[in-house]
């Protein structure tokens, strides 16, 4: 079976990493029926804390192709994603193409695949949040609508799929692979230059927020980080601002004396800060399952979630009106918070269970 493995932005590279891991792994213990399988970089996330130090970091070979596709309009992102994988199936093509998590590059490479005849395998499958402003929802939606094998983290995405009618032997029920990258590098987390200088001895929470619906209006972004600011007591703020929100922020000119605003930082040194967080505030899904697994509390800064399992058995909890936020970061602060159950097959061995699930379909 020939593989295209398809990376673009940041999430998705601590996905690939334990598949392609788990492939070579099986092509040394299987020589004469081996995987062959190329790494597509789509070239969606092109900052450097956000894209190569991942590849670096996370023991992830080189890609064989970088489409560069770069920044640009959802439009032209998707367009020209779309061309560069065209010509990348051209002289290669491959039987399997495996996509990861919600992002443009997802849809826009699963879409190519699927008209080219190639089958789409979509790790991360079935997952929604109901909320169709996100573009991530449209392209989970797509992408799933033409998937042929189903890679799911939780009990909902299974449940999701069926309800739109995709068959039970379709579904791979496998955990998630984000987790076994976690696991994998739980040992390897590098604290970060500034951490001894600024946090060491403090407690401190971890607040990420990118979402347009928090960003983009000035006037929301500074009430929102006002009432943050305000019930920290002597808690800080450790802040990696994202490129979109630090323009925003920019231009509100404000100063919030408790936080610390840093760059966005290299996988290794975000999970040591969260690992080490009093809690853990976000617009992000992602973290939410890690902070579940690392049993960190987290709050999130959204209508709704695409993990309800990390509300369900998880450390998360969903505030949508956010004037609660005080209490619930008083209550974070205080300790007052409840602790993570197990979650079904978030064990580390997700990319196993994906491998021998490939190795059956092509059998």
């Amino acid at each position: 079976m020939r593989i295209d493995i398809i990376a673009g932005a940041r999430p998705n590279f601590m996905k690939i990493g334990p598949i392609i891991r788990q492939l070579k792994k099986f092509n040394d213990a299987h020589p004469a029926a081996p995987f062959q399988f190329r790494l597509i970089h789509t070239g969606q996330h092109y900052d450097r804390n956000m894209s190569d130090s991942f590849f670096e970091q996370l023991g992830i070979p080189e890609p064989d192709i970088n489409l560069g596709a770069g920044s640009g309009t959802q439009a032209s992102q998707t367009a020209q994603i779309m061309i560069g994988y065209e010509k990348a199936i051209q002289d290669w093509k491959p039987d399997t193409c495996i996509v990861v998590g919600d992002v443009t590059s997802t849809m826009a490479c699963s879409i190519v695949a699927k008209k080219a005849g190639i089958k789409v395998a979509h790790v991360e499958a079935g997952i929604r949040s109901g909320d169709w402003s996100m573009p991530e929802e449209i392209n989970r939606i797509v992408t799933d609508s033409i998937t042929d094998y189903f890679f799911t983290t939780s009990e909902e995405a299974n449940a999701n799929l069926l309800k739109a009618g995709h068959r039970q032997e379709q579904i791979y029920y496998v955990g998630n692979t984000m987790i076994d990258s976690l696991l994998d590098n739980i040992d390897k987390l590098r604290k970060p230059d500034f951490f001894d200088t600024t946090l060491s001895g403090h407690p401190y929470i971890v607040l990420t927020l990118h979402r347009p619906s928090n960003v983009d209006d000035p006037e929301k972004l500074s009430t929102l980080l006002d009432r943050i600011h305000d019930a920290l007591g002597d808690c800080r703020v450790l802040f990696p601002m994202h490129p979109r929100t630090r323009k925003i922020f920019d231009a509100i000119g404000r100063e919030y004396k408790q936080f610390i605003i840093v760059e966005p930082m290299s996988y290794l040194e975000f999970m040591f800060v969260v690992k080490h967080a009093t809690g853990v505030v976000t617009d992000s899904g992602g973290i939410t399952e890690e902070t579940t697994v690392l049993n960190i509390p987290c709050i999130t800064l959204r209508d709704s979630t695409e993990r309800p399992e990390t509300i369900r058995l998880g450390t998360n909890e969903l505030v949508a009106d956010h004037s609660l936020i005080k209490g619930y970061i008083e209550r974070m602060i205080a300790g007052d918070w409840k602790q993570a159950q197990p979650i079904q097959y978030w064990d580390g061995k997700t990319a196993e269970r994906i491998v021998q699930a490939l190795n059956n379909v092509r059998s």
